[in-house]
């Protein structure tokens, strides 16, 4: 099966919205995307790379480059929301959307490709580890701080920056 590969425009934004709401039990509204989609699409850190076959579209995965001090570190990448549509699993898509990841990385000189994916997702990480990831023994943290995140929040922030 063909995919075409891309980074995310504005117009791919309903789409990816779909299918992240779908396939990670999300609700992001599309509107909100699209005004927070205009604060990240001039940022050389962060890509939202996109899949289709044919016009359908059928993968997305965000990319975030960090770009660190640390000599052990380096410049590396974390990826999330890496999804490809149910009806097209099972044809090689997420492998040929990682080989376009990792290009992507060695290009901005990434060291390392750290992914972030939900526990409930365990045929993907079966899909990771075949691609070489590995996994580490670690735990993700998280912690909810000030208001919701919803556009007007961020738009607030970025006006009294």
């Amino acid at each position: 099966m063909n995919v075409n590969f891309k980074l995310a425009d504005y117009e791919d934004i309903e789409a990816l919205v779909q299918l992240c709401n779908e396939v990670f039990l999300e609700d992001t509204k599309v509107e909100d995307a699209k005004k927070n989609f205009f604060y990240t699409q001039h940022n050389d850190n962060v890509f939202y790379l996109v899949g289709y076959v044919d016009d359908v579209f059928v993968a997305h995965a965000m990319i975030t480059f960090v770009p660190t001090i640390f000599a052990q570190f380096g410049m590396y990448a974390i990826l999330n929301h890496v999804c490809v549509s149910e009806k097209y699993r099972r044809h090689n898509i997420a492998m040929k959307m990682l080989d376009k990841i990792e290009q992507l990385c060695l290009e901005k000189g990434c060291s390392t490709i750290k992914l972030w994916s939900s526990n409930f997702r365990v045929p993907a990480h079966v899909c990771y580890q075949k691609f070489g990831f590995q996994k580490v023994d670690a735990q993700f943290f998280s912690k909810k701080i000030g208001k919701e995140f919803t556009s007007e929040v961020k738009n607030d922030k970025i006006r009294h920056e």
